[in-house]
Formats: C-alpha cells, structure tokens, sequence
C-alpha cells in the first residue's frame, strides 16, 4: 500500500519533490493555533494499516514539538501501521555532556521522546560528537543521510583548486571525507570558544596553498563567528576569497550578511535558504525506500 506523506509545516517545495521521488500519497493534516496560543490538529487521510512518514524538519525546535506530539499520537490512535519521522535536520543534539553542575543533558531527552513517538527516524548527519551513532541514544530504527558525496560533487564542479578547512575538531569528521571525495588537501583548526558570540580560531598553516581557494566546512553555520574568525585569518594571509559550506545553514541572525561580505556561502537544502545550493532530496528520497522495505 502507498504510504502518506504528511508535511506538519515544514519546506513545502521540498515535501513536493520527496513524495514524487519515493513515490508517496499525500496526507490531509490540519493545524492551527487558538486565540490562547494552544495548537488544535486533525488528521483527515484514512492511515488505517498504512505507513505514515512524517515531515518535520526540527529546525526551531520548540514550537515545532508539541504539534509534532499530537500528530504522532493521533496516528497511531487512527491505526498507522509504522511511523517515519523524516527531519533533514536533527535538533538538540550539541548538549551531549553534563558541562556544568545541573545541566540537563538535552539531546538523550529529546532522543527518548522521539524514540517512543516514531518507529524510525530519517536525518541527514546529525551533530555526532561524544556520540559514535544515533543509536546510543535512540532506541528507534534510524538512519543517517551523509552529505559529503554530494558536497564534494559540488567542489569538484564548481572549485578548481580547493583547500578544506575544518574550523575546529568536531568538522574533522566531515572536513576529511568531503577531502577524501573531492581528491582536495584539508586542514583543522583549533577553536576556543569563550562565548555564543565570542570564539577564537587558530591561524592555518596556509605558506603552501596561495594557490588554493579555501573552501570551509561544517555541520551547522548558526552563529557564523568560527568561519567569521577563520575568514579573517584567511584573508590576513593573503588566500583568494573562500566559499563557505554548511551541511545545516541556520544562519542565526546577520551571521549570513556577514559571512557573504568576506565569502560565497553554500548550504544543503536540509533547511531552506537562499543559500541552498545542494540538494539532499534523491539521498533522503532512497532512505526513505530502505526504510518502507528493508
């Protein structure tokens, strides 16, 4: 049986493209705020003994969370047979360590209530850092989307000389497989950040690479003070302007104005953007098909 793509308020254009590729009948949700800020939510597709997949990319996470609640509930209650959470991008997963005294440790509760609401979860490279898998902390079916095959195929075409630059430790994971694909050089950085806005990035080792045009990359581009500080180094040092590349462009608020005056800005459509540049749809779209039949 054809299973129902519902979209619960996310990238509408990018729902469109997911559910001709799979392909996917489209579920009839309804969702709305009362005077009271409460949110009221029907379902009108028949998801009897049918699998439902779920479209809710959990940027801004919050206000998204209890309608994701409802409608995962009122699914199972109207019969789904299996329930997909498809969210390219995967929210509360950096507070993975109790840093200080009574710090909630954000990212296992949030696993927990995702994990007894979806039978799996679909999501494209997660902020792993003291995790090795999603599966230390969620106990449904999940599955990790890279976008490094599809970042490198972009610098391959686009860029004739790169030099990755990972701004810190925790983008080696993605700097060095982007490399790796896209036949280029890399280096990391060392980060010291003393703040939200506030960070400090080593100078690169750059005597080698005049030649080369530094592509930067990481998982999440929020705040965009690491590439902002690493820009300026680059720049002091005499290298042609860079691109900056972002698997999840978030862009918290000037961070993509400022990152644009010193660079050219990419991102993957994982969260909508004029900045989007790679498409994740066909790799989220074949995940979508191991999941329904494995």
């Amino acid at each position: 049986m054809t299973p129902l793509l519902f979209n619960l308020a996310s990238s509408p254009a990018l729902v469109t493209q997911l559910e001709q590729l799979l392909p996917a009948e489209t579920g009839e949700l309804e969702l709305h705020q009362f005077p009271d800020g409460e949110s009221y939510l029907r379902i009108h597709s028949d998801c009897q003994g049918r699998d439902c997949l779920l479209f809710c990319n959990l940027f801004h996470p919050d206000e998204k969370l209890l309608p994701l609640l409802f409608a995962a509930t009122t699914l199972r209650e109207l019969g789904a047979r299996r329930l997909l959470l498809i969210s390219p991008y995967l929210a509360y997963m950096r507070q993975d360590k109790r840093f200080k005294p009574g710090e909630c440790i954000s990212s296992r509760i949030f696993a927990q209530q995702l994990s007894g609401l979806f039978d799996g979860l679909i999501t494209v490279d997660p902020h792993l850092h003291r995790y090795a898998s999603l599966d230390e902390i969620y106990s449904l079916k999940s599955i990790r989307v890279p976008a490094a095959p599809l970042i490198a195929h972009w610098i391959r075409q686009q860029i004739a000389q790169p030099l990755l630059i990972g701004p810190d430790a925790e983008s080696e994971q993605w700097v060095s497989e982007v490399a790796q694909l896209a036949g280029a050089p890399w280096q990391i950085l060392h980060k010291e950040r003393h703040g939200d806005y506030a960070v400090e990035v080593s100078l690169p080792d750059v005597e080698r690479w005049h030649e080369h045009s530094p592509v930067l990359v990481d998982d999440i581009i929020s705040s965009g003070r690491t590439m902002l500080e690493t820009l300026n180094h680059l720049q002091q040092a005499g290298l042609p302007r860079a691109t900056c590349i972002g698997v999840h462009g978030i862009f918290a608020g000037d961070a993509y104005q400022r990152l644009q005056a010193s660079a050219d800005v990419v991102s993957t459509d994982c969260i909508p953007h004029p900045s989007n540049a790679i498409s994740m749809i066909p790799a989220l779209a074949d995940a979508c098909r191991r999941w329904l039949h494995p």
